[in-house]
């Protein structure tokens, strides 16, 4: 199967031609230029391309989206609130460095033996969340000072 990697959200809808407003996670001002489609999750694991028509900045956290096939505001509506995912290989050409979603894909290591690998990057107001899965159930790991002792690329 295919990793897909969540970048953000389509928050909402702007102006009357079916535009959408991506908010990201990509950790720097970015117009997705040469990304030919967006997936939304039509299932679980199951995710459906859109395919990009136009997109401009809006500012560091947010883009404008035209999607092929959206052409009112009452389309562009109905994909409003959906995250947005994209392929690994498209991931790690539009992340930014230090942007904590770059941690998506890495293996959790406690006294050198793998607990899991991170699927979410949860943005708390006072601290991030990582979460992996343990014999099939859900764990949330604070990610702080005091519990990331090293990154290992």
């Amino acid at each position: 199967m295919k990793e897909y990697f969540k970048i953000g959200k389509l928050v909402a809808s702007f102006g009357l031609k079916g535009e959408l407003i991506l908010k990201h996670e990509l950790g720097k001002k970015s117009s997705l230029k040469g990304l030919k489609a967006i997936f939304i999750e039509d299932r679980k694991d199951s995710f459906f391309p859109w395919f990009i028509e136009s997109a401009k900045i809006k500012n560091e956290e947010e883009i404008y989206l035209k999607l092929e096939g959206i052409d009112s505001k009452e389309s562009a509506l109905k994909l409003s609130q959906k995250e947005a995912w994209i392929p690994e290989a498209d991931f790690k050409n539009f992340i930014a460095k230090s942007s904590p979603i770059n941690f998506l894909g890495f293996t959790v290591v406690n006294d050198g033996k793998p607990l899991g690998e991170i699927l979410e990057l949860i943005e708390q107001p006072h601290q991030m969340l990582c979460r992996i899965e343990i014999n099939n159930k859900e764990v949330l790991i604070p990610l702080n000072e005091e519990t990331l002792k090293k990154v290992d690329m």
